[in-house]
């Protein structure tokens, strides 16, 4: 890590480590995966995982030739571009999965170099008893400061540092793959006084050379987690990626369900149109996760592009024929398709909970509001009970919706854009910005950014109770739509519950996966 905390390739010789990305992010059998790669070592080692509940060893390279090639300034944007330095071709029968890449290199002493990367095999045909687990990689993409930038923040030359435009043609940073056991999350512990908020995952990250934004996004803190209980527990999984969704739409059919988990922020429109018409002609989709917030385009078949906050200014297809494609927000009125739509609720109406100065002492669960439904079937949970508060599933980033209470029970407004047969399940309060305290050296991670933000682009006052509103709920919520139906969690850190063992987080789970997954 250098002063500007981001990775990249040190360069030296004398303390050597070892980078490597593929030229795709998901491939089918049969087909050969080129690693790319660049090291100041002499030599170095591949090793292929199957991850998941059992990690498997599928494919090893030693001995290979070190060649060290530099990096641009400018590889967050435009790849690293290094040479091919080791390839495999894929067994025909390689089971689809999420394959964790480990590039080794010595170091004196007796120490070693290690980073981890991944790519995804495709199933070849689709098998309605599997769940099609769907990873949110435009969202990972997002997060990966790699090499300098990332959506939030870096070197690039904005005023905040970031870049809206991303490589896939480059490595991951470090934790989105691969995290030790006890890697702390965003979700901290809640504070007893008014003290300054905590963000101990960025003590951590710093302490022990991760990237800043590890606990954000990626396979290791989130989608991981979601895979290890469903395999534990006999279900079946298949994987594609959100660049299949974008690029290979007809790879859903067939499929009864589909599954997302954790942190689920960033859909090109070709992506939601595949989900879209999937669920209209009968599929399923079971979405333990939350944060359906920003408009991306994929181009080029390497290169996200999102200018979020500032994408009337700066997009290049602002005021055009393409403005529909305009990297805002899902809510932004000029793009006139509300998230909602797609999975029932939005990012706007919920946001933050459980850490920081968001609802610091919430109760860190759902409150139940309707547990005659399905959902909840053999969880003996009631109307007003609260649950998985122990494993701190509501937390972090959360979906919600614009709605009104009917004799003691949530209903959406419908004023923006959430369908009207969308059904509150459950619910917890929510805010769109931290509470702030007077405290000399106090630090917020996020403060008003995104308060301020919607209350630009959807107008309304500085009256909190105005919309855009400051305050709002984080939704576990139920849709038909067409012929098919969504199960949508609203909360990243619903996987907690499964790994933590929450008895009712890990029933209603079992209940929509067993349901989406019968035949009708």
């Amino acid at each position: 890590m250098n002063a500007h905390r981001f990775e990249i390739p040190r360069d030296d010789p004398q303390w050597p480590d070892v980078y490597t990305y593929t030229d795709k992010i998901s491939y089918a059998p049969g087909e050969e995966v080129r690693f790319h790669g660049s090291t100041s070592a002499p030599r170095w080692s591949l090793l292929i995982y199957k991850d998941g509940a059992q990690p498997l060893l599928v494919h090893r390279a030693d001995n290979l030739l070190g060649v060290h090639s530099p990096t641009s300034k400018t590889a967050y944007r435009d790849g690293c571009d290094w040479p091919v330095a080791a390839t495999w071709t894929l067994p025909s029968d390689l089971r689809s999965g999420f394959y964790r890449v480990v590039s080794i290199c010595a170091r004196p002493g007796g120490d070693r170099f290690v980073q981890h990367h991944f790519f995804v095999v495709r199933p070849v045909a689709a098998d309605p008893s599997r769940i099609l687990v769907l990873l949110p990689t435009a969202t990972w993409t997002a997060y990966n400061d790699w090499g300098g930038a990332n959506h939030y923040t870096g070197t690039a030359d904005t005023a905040t540092g970031s870049s809206p435009v991303l490589s896939l043609l480059r490595p991951w940073t470090r934790g989105m793959v691969w995290l030790p056991p006890g890697a702390p999350r965003i979700c901290s512990n809640p504070r007893r006084d008014r003290s300054a908020p905590t963000y101990p995952q960025k003590d951590w990250a710093v302490g022990n050379g991760f990237s800043l934004y590890y606990a954000a996004a990626g396979w290791a803190q989130f989608d991981r987690h979601f895979v290890m209980w469903a395999e534990a527990n006999g279900f079946h999984l298949d994987f594609v990626t959100q660049t299949d969704l974008h690029n290979r739409p007809e790879l859903l059919d067939g499929y009864r369900l589909v599954a997302i988990a954790g942190h689920d922020e960033y859909w090109s429109t070709p992506m939601r149109l595949a989900i879209d018409s999937f669920v209209e002609r009968g599929g399923r989709v079971a979405r333990f996760g939350a944060n359906f917030m920003w408009q991306i385009r994929l181009e080029g078949g390497a290169t996200q592009i999102c200018y979020k906050y500032h994408a009337h200014q700066n997009d290049p297809v602002a005021n055009t024929a393409d403005h529909h494609l305009l990297t805002s927000s899902w809510e932004d009125p000029a793009l006139g398709w509300p998230g909602a739509k797609t999975f029932g609720l939005n990012g706007s109406q919920g946001a933050y909970a459980s850490w920081g100065g968001f609802t610091p002492k919430g109760s860190r669960g759902f409150t139940v509001y309707r547990p005659d439904h399905w959902a909840f079937g053999g969880t003996e949970l009631s109307y007003g009970d609260v649950f998985g508060s122990e494993a701190s599933i509501f937390a972090y980033e959360v979906d919600g919706a614009d709605y009104t209470f009917r004799n003691g029970l949530p209903f959406p407004t419908g004023l923006d854009g959430v369908p009207e047969n969308v059904q509150i399940l459950a619910m917890a309060p929510a805010v769109l910005a931290e509470a702030r305290w007077t405290l000399e050296g106090g630090r917020y991670y996020v403060g008003d950014a995104d308060h301020d933000y919607f209350q630009a682009l959807l107008g309304g006052t500085e009256d909190p109770e105005a919309p855009p509103q400051r305050y709002g709920s984080g939704m576990m919520a139920y849709l038909e739509k067409g012929e098919g139906a969504v199960f949508n969690a609203g909360t990243c850190e619903w996987v907690m519950g499964l790994t933590r063992n929450e008895p009712d987080t890990i029933r209603i789970t079992r209940n929509v996966l067993s349901r989406f997954l019968a035949e009708e």
